[in-house]
């Protein structure tokens, strides 16, 4: 039934957001009849605009959602508001992102009543996900500057809160903070559920249970075209005004905008269209000084029964409570000082989170009047930890040397910068790992792109940060490695060989392989080669990252499909060094929509690619985008506010490239012609498909015959099944399972079997399936339809055309390999199923109970006003006929 009523709302041009409204459901019953599948589906979907901007996760016709229950940590917060509330016991500050080229700098600080995180760059919710740092916990989190290094997790962290039920988050840092999160908001949607307090570092310090943060602004005063310049608020010259207001934005004139001022040969340094001073600070940069609240010494039970205190009894309270506030009592004529049954009190350590990124800001540092408090030895403020986040260069400056030196020989200090040689993400290295067994070149061996290991000469004692390193501030100062993850290939290899039937079915693998004839014409073809860098959806977790596909067309040109938060790790972890070369040869990206799991890792993907191209001494030359046109108001906003970035991309509006569809605009046909010339491709098209709002799928066609497609998220749709008509590659989602049909039209996704249906009518030669949920982290369930045309990805898939004969071949020791989960997922169908069982027939009975109550009252109507009754009937169908005539003129 689902089938024929999507393809009867396909043939009317219609998705199920156009029916979901009182005549729209009247004109479904009278059109497919009165079905009770279909006005099961109809309850499922609230009212919706079909033609809705909003880019949310979760969208269309989404049922409503059961109102969340209060998180059980905001409850127990609530219980121990009063005035004898206890500090936190036990607190520490643990590292997650170590600095280096997998993850940049980010710490996690726990408490039994709160969480922190310091800097959110991108993969930071993926490293959470997997040490399993619980997100839903976070209270606050604080930034140290407007950096793409320090905010490009941000997005998806925000988007993952606000799911999680977490009412409020406290954001710490710049001014431009409360930009950035208006920024987001162009494709996120707003985070409804979701109280943010952007508090910048003007206002008064941070506090909550556990401790107390001051926010420490440092200025510097950058080179800027052999000037100096210093843009912080408090310093403006007296005849620069402040910024004002930017004026309301909409795509189409951020591209005009943008053409004018790449048509001026700007490289926008300043802020766009405007003569004014931006609004983003690159010379500010906020330290944070973070004190924990003291707490009272612990009573000595033992110690107190031999003083013969009153244990038990009702005057044991107000001993107990004088002696922990540190005074004496007289009892039976004994005087008992505080620590004869307390342990002594702790007055609070300080800990310090500061980055310097360059040597410019190492004068405010050593000026900074603030920093010096907490540099005096036996004193109460004296920094137990100093966390630095600075790179080697600036650590090796004599001055920078000079401040560390200056903290007394008790204080710690963890660095955090690309001289970490920790392993971050371990379950991507051991399922590789694990894969490589079945085939080494489909699934080739992650590489390591970390810099050489070297001592650095510095004159404090310090600590190189690793993944999960602990520094335990309370009850007890000390480092804790005990969470550190230690990569070890040859356990990871000798489990999976102690799986039933795994080497087994290995071997009948590489036999049958051996055996095979398919595609010999191709053994020589070694281009397009196709790497899967993220084949999971809606947020990176530890098997699957999010959306990112590289297509290498030739041995110098690639081309990225979708780029999700994390895809410049993934091309660091599959290239390992040689990862800048690669970098270099990618001159376009096709992003299909501004889903955050599709478009969010764009941004480090251009700085990353500057840096490469100025490494390798290659000349610049921007990337061509291409997208949706809102994409530009994203990265006009994030440019204005943050980080200038528009120099980098020249931008073709996807639609210009749909079949058929003229371009006026001379700068847009150049850089279409330019894109055809760079991949040497006889057509490059785009079409709609039936997801959210501008959503597109996108064909190229190589000049030497091959055609790859490439689905985005979608609906079956049948614009992409005649746009990629003979292709000799699909790369179709397949974000759910068979039997949850209902699920992927309410998301508008599609499932196993209706990917593989769309390849066969679209006679691809063969059918890659990719954006699987992540219910199914390792592998998802196969179908009936499931043969030797269809392939699976996993992210750091290797595929060439020459390997469509073997990837069916690798299902059986894929299946040996992943029999655990499977065998679970199996279990949890079987259980849905029987649910289903036993809920359809009360559905049936409903359903049969409510037309004969319809029918009953129909009848009861016209009997008793035939004239109205056959008015408002006449009127009923007139108004079915013109919602039909309507949807088949859009056709």
């Amino acid at each position: 039934m689902y089938s024929l009523f999507s393809q009867k709302l396909a043939l009317l041009g219609l998705t199920s957001a156009h029916v979901i409204s009182a005549g729209a459901t009247v004109f479904c019953k009278n059109y497919f009849g009165a079905s009770h599948r279909v006005l099961q589906l109809l309850t499922f979907c609230p009212t919706m605009q079909p033609n809705s901007s909003s880019c949310q996760r979760n969208f269309s016709c989404k049922r409503q959602k059961p109102q969340k229950d209060t998180l059980r940590h905001i409850k127990n917060r609530e219980k121990r508001k009063g005035p004898n509330i206890h500090s936190a016991a036990t607190v520490y500050v643990q590292v997650v992102g170590a600095g280096n080229r997998d993850a940049g700098s980010s710490i996690y600080v726990f408490s039994e009543y709160n969480r922190y995180l310091f800097n959110c760059g991108e993969g930071t919710q993926r490293l959470m996900q997997e040490h399993k740092l619980k997100i839903a916990r976070l209270d606050s989190i604080f930034l140290t500057r407007m950096n793409w290094a320090n905010v490009g997790g941000l997005p998806g962290m925000l988007l993952t809160l606000k799911d999680s039920g977490l009412p409020q988050c406290f954001l710490s840092g710049p001014p431009q903070l409360e930009k950035f999160i208006d920024a987001v908001k162009v494709f996120s949607g707003p985070l409804r559920g979701l109280n943010l307090a952007v508090r910048p570092y003007t206002e008064p310090e941070y506090s909550d249970e556990t401790m107390t943060v001051y926010q420490v602004p440092l200025y510097a005063k950058l080179e800027c075209n052999g000037h100096r310049r210093q843009f912080s608020p408090e310093r403006l010259p007296s005849h620069v005004s402040p910024p004002r207001s930017p004026k309301p934005r909409s795509p189409k004139t951020d591209l005009l905008q943008l053409e004018e001022n790449e048509a001026r040969g700007s490289e926008s340094d300043s802020s766009v269209g405007s003569t004014e001073i931006p609004a983003r600070d690159p010379s500010l940069v906020v330290a944070f000084i973070c004190k924990l609240h003291s707490r009272k010494g612990n009573f000595l039970v033992e110690k107190a029964k031999e003083f013969g205190l009153p244990l038990g009894t009702a005057a044991i309270g107000p001993i107990i409570t004088a002696l922990k506030n540190g005074q004496s009592i007289t009892y039976e004529g004994k005087e008992i000082l505080p620590e004869d049954v307390c342990t002594p009190s702790d007055p609070g350590a300080v800990f310090i989170v500061i980055e310097c990124p360059n040597e410019e800001f190492i004068k405010p540092i050593l000026e900074s009047e603030q920093l010096k408090r907490y540099q005096t030895e036996a004193s109460e403020n004296t920094a137990s930890l100093v966390v630095h986040m600075t790179p080697e260069t600036v650590l090796q400056n004599d001055n920078y040397k000079k401040w560390m030196e200056g903290f007394p020989s008790t204080t710690e200090h963890l660095i955090l910068n690309e001289s970490s040689q920790t392993v971050h993400n371990l379950r991507i290295h051991k399922i590789q790992t694990q894969l490589n067994l079945i085939h080494p070149e489909i699934f080739p061996l992650l590489k390591s792109s970390q810099n050489k290991e070297h001592l650095m000469e510095l004159p404090a004692p310090y600590v190189q940060g690793e993944c999960l390193l602990k520094y335990q501030l309370r009850p007890k100062a000390e480092w804790q490695r005990d969470a550190v993850p230690v990569c070890n290939p040859t356990e990871f290899m000798e489990e999976a060989l102690q799986l039933p039937d795994f080497n087994a079915k290995v071997e009948e693998c590489k036999q049958n392989l051996a055996m095979g004839t398919t595609n010999l014409y191709r053994k020589a073809d070694e281009y397009p080669e196709v790497v899967f860098l993220g084949t999971g959806s809606a947020i990176p977790m530890k098997i699957r990252n999010v959306s990112s596909t590289l297509v290498r067309v030739s041995s110098s040109q690639c081309i990225l499909f979708d780029c999700g938060e994390g895809t410049y790790t993934q091309l660091s972890h599959h290239y390992g060094g040689d990862v800048d070369e690669v970098l270099c040869k990618i001159s376009a990206a096709f992003i299909s929509h501004l889903h955050a799991d599709h478009h969010t890792g764009l941004l480090n993907l251009l700085i990353q690619r500057e840096r490469a191209l100025k490494t390798l001494k290659q000349p610049f030359r921007p990337l061509l985008v291409v997208a949706p046109p809102a994409i530009i108001t994203w990265l006009f906003q994030y440019h204005d506010h943050c980080q200038a970035i528009l120099k980098h991309i020249n931008v073709i509006p996807a639609k210009c490239l749909l079949e058929g569809r003229e371009v006026p605009k001379f700068k847009t046909r150049s850089f279409i012609q330019l894109l055809l010339e760079t991949y040497n491709l006889e057509k490059f098209e785009t079409c709609l498909v039936r997801h959210c709002h501008n959503a597109f799928a996108c064909s190229m066609v190589h000049k030497s015959g091959w055609k790859i497609v490439y689905s985005g998220d979608t609906m079956p749709c049948d614009a992409l099944i005649q746009m990629g008509k003979d292709a000799t590659l699909l790369i179709h989602e397949a974000t759910l399972e068979d039997g949850l049909e209902d699920v992927a039209l309410e998301k508008t996704h599609s499932t196993t079997s209706q990917a593989i249906n769309v390849g066969m009518k679209m006679n691809a030669e063969f059918i890659m399936l990719n954006h699987f949920s992540q219910r199914y982290a390792k592998i998802p369930l196969f179908s009936a339809d499931f043969n030797e045309k269809v392939g699976i990805s996993f992210d750091h898939m290797r595929v060439r055309l020459a390997d469509f004969g073997a990837i069916p071949k690798l299902i059986p020791p894929l299946k040996a390999l992943f029999a655990e989960e499977i065998e679970e997922m199996e279990e949890r169908r079987e259980k849905r199923e029987m649910k289903l069982m036993k809920v359809q027939p009360v559905l049936d009975v409903k359903q049969e109970n409510n037309v004969k109550q319809r029918q009953q009252l129909s009848v009861t109507e016209e009997l008793r006003n035939p004239t109205e009754f056959s008015t408002k009937k006449r009127d009923r169908e007139e108004n079915c006929q013109d919602l039909e005539n309507k949807k088949l003129k859009i056709i």
